[in-house]
């Protein structure tokens, strides 16, 4: 029998975070993949981003939160005020998202929506899983932006890059609804068969938009940031094509 450990090890990539866009509310920062949002249950997993930011700036209040293993945009309240105002703007799902992530094969179609219901999967934590009887509504709109061929021992395999405008947030609704289209994330050690998880050395997952109105004088605000080239396989900045509601 196989006894050799699978453990999590976490080991978080070093440096201040990137500041994308600051106001006297609002700070948006570019968060690392393997660097955890929040702190987790553990003197060892202290070190994430709400700590780093907070180094920066002490007043700093988290709105929302990305995967681990996601990379991308995060915003910060840095009042109270604008904290309340910012989670009920996530909550009434006002702010408009927008990820890229490269997936294993090519969707049929090249554009859709994903309408799965979710739930934790209590057997198999922290995964989640589609269930139509108890699930909670979530719904992904998805775009193709391009395809790569790539050869490797076992032949000729395609991947494909594609924008994700989710409607809802629900815990890993991306990585689901992608698994369940019979297209997982490249990368993804939770949701991805073996060939999937080898074929890039993180989840291929990023935040690459976020829209948001100023917590004080309600102007539209609009932040991008691109994703890592190399991991992501690019030549050029990822151009995106216009929202689908």
């Amino acid at each position: 029998m196989n006894t050799q450990s699978t453990a999590f090890i976490y080991q978080p990539p070093p440096g201040a975070p990137e500041v994308i866009y600051q106001d006297k509310d609002v700070l948006v920062v570019n968060k690392p993949s393997g660097l955890l949002t929040n702190p987790g249950k553990g003197a060892h997993l202290e070190d994430c981003l709400l700590s780093r930011v907070q180094a920066l700036y002490p007043t700093a209040l988290l709105v929302h939160r990305l995967d681990m293993a996601t990379s991308g945009l995060v915003v910060f309240a840095l009042r109270k005020k604008a904290e309340a105002a910012l989670k009920q703007q996530f909550a009434s799902r006002t702010v408009k998202k927008t990820y890229v992530a490269r997936v294993y094969g090519t969707p049929e179609s090249a554009s859709g929506l994903i309408e799965l219901p979710l739930i934790a999967d209590l057997t198999a934590p922290p995964r989640n899983k589609v269930c139509f009887d108890s699930g909670k509504a979530a719904l992904t709109h998805y775009q193709l932006l391009s395809e790569i061929a790539t050869t490797s021992e076992a032949g000729i395999e395609q991947n494909a890059l594609l924008a994700l405008f989710p409607i809802t947030g629900r815990a890993h609704q991306l990585r689901v609804h992608l698994q369940q289209l019979g297209h997982p994330i490249l990368g993804d050690a939770l949701y991805a068969p073996a060939a999937a998880q080898a074929a890039a050395s993180r989840l291929l997952l990023h935040a690459i938009e976020l829209e948001i109105h100023q917590p004080y004088s309600g102007e539209p605000l609009k932040f991008s940031c691109q994703p890592d080239a190399a991991a992501f396989g690019l030549v050029a900045d990822i151009q995106l094509p216009p929202r689908p509601d």
